[in-house]
């Protein structure tokens, strides 16, 4: 992994958050907000845990105290979500203009909420912030689809199809 291909991952997981955003703006209220019964209530809850963790990696790269509210729970509304989400992609694409192949390889001390210390190189940790999203995401189209709403795709393969210059 390089540092532009880090780039290139965190371009797709913005593109791919978007799409479920747009998505989730056309729901009505009491189905964007009701409980589904998954690992962070519905749909607004697992946005807002994807957002909460995306914020929570960036301030640990940038040596930055953790978000004040844990799992995004100070987000009551998709346009607060959306805002608080555009915040920090516009920090991180700051913080990963800077990345270099040599940035990969260095290690950060972590210390989970749960407790204990890890150290991690950039490289984990940006691979696994790409995972917990996507994985996230994954959960929030399942929900969709629960809704009887026809969900958008956000598979990677069709970020490479979608992106100016694409030979498909």
């Amino acid at each position: 992994m390089t540092a532009d291909e880090v780039r290139e991952l965190f371009a797709y997981n913005a593109w791919a958050n978007r799409k479920l955003f747009d998505a989730a703006a056309t729901l009505p209220e009491e189905h964007y907000f009701r409980d589904l019964r998954s690992s962070h209530g519905g749909i607004h809850g697992t946005l807002a845990h994807i957002v909460w963790a995306e914020q929570l990696w960036l301030c640990r790269w940038l040596g930055k105290p953790n978000p004040a509210a844990a799992q995004g729970r100070d987000l009551r509304t998709l346009a607060e979500l959306r805002a608080r989400w555009e915040d920090v992609e516009t920090e991180r694409a700051g913080f990963l203009g800077g990345v270099t192949d040599a940035t990969l390889v260095e290690r950060r001390g972590i210390k989970p909420s749960t407790g204990g210390e890890f150290q991690h190189t950039f490289r984990e940790m940006f691979r696994h912030a790409i995972d917990h999203s996507s994985y996230h995401r994954g959960q929030v189209v399942t929900l969709l689809r629960q809704l009887g709403v026809q969900p958008p795709s956000t598979g990677l393969i069709l970020y490479y199809r979608a992106r100016p210059g694409s030979t498909s």
